[in-house]
């Protein structure tokens, strides 16, 4: 399977080596100091299943675009339009584009650009963060990558499935993606917005005396927006989440937080402005989630005044 990867920091970086080490061949299209820093030192990941380094191919723009069976999308929610340009001389007519951003938002403007029938369901559960060296290191030992056909109707080629199944146990080939990419959306809104509203991380919020309540309350809600979306949250997700949400001493934070911590641009709408207004078309009321998503953006806006 040849494969176009946009980007090689975090996400796609980690999943780019896999896919390398499974035998598939890997192009990253990634920003010119990002091409100069693999060029010198190459990809280094740094993981309890096993580290990786080598020379990979990184390139900064597609003028005569071979043929790619996939393009792995793995950038910020707030960079998918440049990416959408970026990555349109490398979708043939049969390549497939798997996106591996959190939330929903961003398979209409993917659509819209190459047709639904090309964009496939898509998420991962991994904590991965690029290090200051260039190198990229990976949290705990969870890290999955699901995939599926958004259409039951519609199959995923076998070239595909069976390049990503060759991942072995990390890659999951979903027979209901959207249902899949529902569970961690709410998931991902609670966890972003409980922990960037407080402050800390979840061991530091359920010490509290309030906070494993004000954490299963914002998740209801979220909960209750998906079933009103018409997707009801499988009795094993909800547990699992709440399971992970409430756990006395978890050094579990949202990526947002992270970025929210160093003064950098979050994902706030694409999260949990999304997630709020879906709630809203459904007359459903959210004071928690609101509560966190107006944080984000007073957030938002005094970076914004700051470069002024």
């Amino acid at each position: 399977m040849r494969v176009l990867i946009f980007g090689a920091c975090g996400i796609g970086g980690y999943f780019g080596a896999r896919l390398i080490e499974a035998g598939h061949a890997v192009d990253f299209l990634v920003r010119p100091a990002r091409a100069a820093a693999l060029a010198a030192n190459g990809l280094r990941i740094h993981s309890g299943r096993g580290d990786f380094a080598g020379p990979v191919n990184a390139i900064t723009e597609l003028i005569a675009a071979p043929h790619y069976d996939l393009v792995l999308v793995s950038c910020k929610a707030y960079d998918l339009d440049s990416a959408i340009a970026s990555i349109t001389p490398a979708v043939g007519d049969g390549t497939l584009v798997l996106p591996l951003l959190n939330g929903l938002r961003h398979l209409d403007a993917l659509d819209a650009a190459f047709g639904s029938a090309r964009v496939l369901g898509g998420l991962c559960h991994i904590s991965v963060t690029l290090e200051d060296d260039g190198s990229i290191r990976q949290f705990g030992a969870l890290e999955r990558l699901t995939f599926g056909s958004r259409a039951t109707s519609v199959a995923v080629p076998a070239t595909v499935s069976a390049g990503l199944l060759a991942l072995g146990s990390m890659a999951i080939h979903s027979a209901d993606v959207t249902m899949a990419m529902w569970e961690k959306f709410a998931f991902i809104t609670t966890l972003a917005g409980a922990t960037c509203l407080m402050r800390g991380s979840i061991g530091e919020i359920v010490a509290t005396t309030e906070g494993s309540e004000l954490i299963r309350r914002l998740y209801a809600d979220c909960r209750e927006t998906a079933n009103r979306c018409g997707h009801a949250l499988s009795a094993t997700s909800v547990a699992e989440a709440e399971r992970i949400l409430t756990t006395a001493g978890s050094p579990l934070k949202a990526s947002m937080l992270r970025d929210l911590e160093r003064g950098a641009r979050t994902e706030c709408e694409h999260i949990l402005g999304d997630l709020r207004a879906r709630a809203a078309e459904k007359d459903l009321d959210t004071p928690l989630l609101s509560a966190a998503l107006a944080h984000l953006r007073v957030y938002e806006d005094s970076r914004t005044t700051a470069k002024l």
